[in-house]
């Protein structure tokens, strides 16, 4: 059996026939789709779709930070890095 991964679930036709309904009693949470009793697809509001978006990159961000935290670094004065602000 698979998992429904929402706490609403509806047919296709239900979605065709009132889909703005199903929205708003889904209350900006993911809704199951299902054909034949198994889950064909999932509607997400959209602004929970942005959501899981700024989700999604602050995890890729934080994978970037522990990669990078193990190195190479360069070293740097503050000199450097003024003449080079200054100069641009």
């Amino acid at each position: 059996m698979q998992t429904i991964l929402a706490h609403l679930t509806v047919s296709v036709s239900e979605l065709q026939q009132n889909f703005m309904a199903i929205l708003e009693q889904a209350d900006n949470t993911p809704v199951a789709v299902l054909n034949h009793d198994h889950p064909e697809a999932y509607v997400l509001p959209a602004a929970y779709y942005e959501q899981l978006i700024a989700c999604l990159e602050d995890l890729e961000d934080a994978g970037l930070v522990r990669e990078r935290a193990q190195g190479p670094f360069v070293e740097v004065r503050l000199d450097d890095l003024l003449s080079c602000a200054s100069t641009s």
